[in-house]
């Protein structure tokens, strides 16, 4: 039976103090396969390099390849593969072998990535070059996957009719997703998972589907009968009681806002890289937002959703937001009963998709497994 509401998990796979890379990779498989047997939709996997120190599994293929091997029914894939950073050929044969080791599972986020970390693989650290790259590796990536050569000149590669021997089994490629921007998913028919909070989610599904009817009449998506997922990312703590889940969360949170910037803000000062330090990109978040992440009309749209609400509604759900244990900063800390509040008003949204993030900062695999049981056999039984 179809769900109102499917739910991915997203997941940086952050280092934890004290605990072997061994360790974390085996613990973070077996929850992997508690997502297949709750049923949980989609495992996201991000992609981070030096000078970062959040993501454990920066080659996300191999760790990927496992999960294939691991799970039946869960569907995965990196959100995002850092396009500029891979080589098109590799990456189209990597994905198509893939697909086939999961009989037809994989999901392929794509995006840009920073010019930081550009930096330390030997390029260009303008943001002009990086969406460039970006653009032409997308471009290449979607003709190797769909045909059985490849001819390409471009301003960083140029092929001469390959033979594209790998295909994916899915046709006529994996479903693509975008994270951040719901307005480039759109138009590049891609699915979208949304950073941010709920207090925008409406407003950003609206131009989602605004901009997809106004692009995709005719495209592949549109052939395909693709009806896109858009989504926001909510990093959980369930626990027995609300006091525990907050116990473990708000620490988490400091650790995860340290883990996510601070050390590639750190390295660029050390190196006095001062085309970096302050930006956004080099994950100092009290830079301005890079303009892909900005969405056009976003406060026009974010109106018209409020004004539909009564005043007692909108109070409702700032209290809520305030109170211990509610909504703060993209995290959901609570027991199943204290959560369900939060996901009735996610519904309202017109979102059709949710992504969990059950370990992240300093959070023990113990207390991630509890999350997720509790979220599987108490919270998705009610989506349904």
């Amino acid at each position: 039976m179809a769900r109102k509401l499917e739910v991915g998990v997203f997941d940086h796979i952050e280092h934890i103090p004290g605990v072997s890379l061994e360790k974390l990779y085996r613990d973070r498989l077996n929850q992997i396969e508690l997502f297949d047997k709750g049923g949980i939709y989609c495992y996201h996997l991000a992609e981070h390099h030096t000078p970062a120190v959040h993501s454990m599994a920066p080659s996300q293929n191999v760790f990927l390849s496992s999960v294939a091997q691991r799970t039946q029914r869960l569907r995965f894939g990196p959100c995002v593969y850092v396009l500029p950073l891979h080589h098109p050929l590799r990456l189209i044969e990597e994905v198509s072998m893939l697909d086939n080791l999961s009989s037809g599972r994989l999901e392929v986020g794509v995006g840009r990535g920073g010019v930081l970390e550009a930096y330390f693989w030997g390029q260009e650290s303008d943001p002009d070059s990086n969406r460039e790259r970006y653009e032409e590796t997308l471009a290449i990536l979607r003709k190797g996957l769909t045909n059985d050569s490849l001819t390409h000149e471009g301003r960083f590669y140029q092929f001469d009719d390959v033979p594209m021997r790998l295909h994916p089994k899915q046709k006529p490629h994996p479903p693509l997703w975008y994270m951040r921007n719901p307005e480039t998913a759109a138009r590049e028919g891609m699915n979208c998972v949304v950073v941010g909070s709920i207090n925008d989610m409406e407003a950003n599904v609206r131009r989602f589907h605004r901009v997809w009817d106004e692009t995709q009449i005719g495209g592949l998506a549109a052939q395909a009968d693709m009806k896109p997922k858009i989504g926001l990312v909510m990093h959980a703590v369930i626990a027995e009681t609300e006091a525990e889940a907050i116990r473990v969360a708000e620490p988490a949170w400091e650790a995860y806002r340290y883990n996510l910037g601070t050390p590639r803000r750190l390295e660029a000062e050390r190196r006095q890289l001062t085309q970096f330090i302050g930006r956004a990109d080099s994950g100092d978040r009290r830079g301005n937002r890079p303009e892909r992440h900005m969405a056009v009309e976003e406060r026009r749209d974010l109106d018209e959703a409020l004004a539909a609400l009564s005043e007692s509604e909108r109070a409702e759900r700032g209290q809520r937001r305030r109170a211990p244990g509610g909504i703060n900063a993209g995290v959901m800390a609570g027991t199943p009963e204290t959560i369900k509040p939060w996901l009735e008003e996610y519904l309202t949204t017109g979102a059709n998709y949710l992504v969990m993030s059950f370990q992240w900062g300093d959070i023990s695999h113990e207390d991630a497994v509890r999350s997720v049981k509790l979220w599987t056999e108490e919270v998705m039984p009610t989506l349904a």
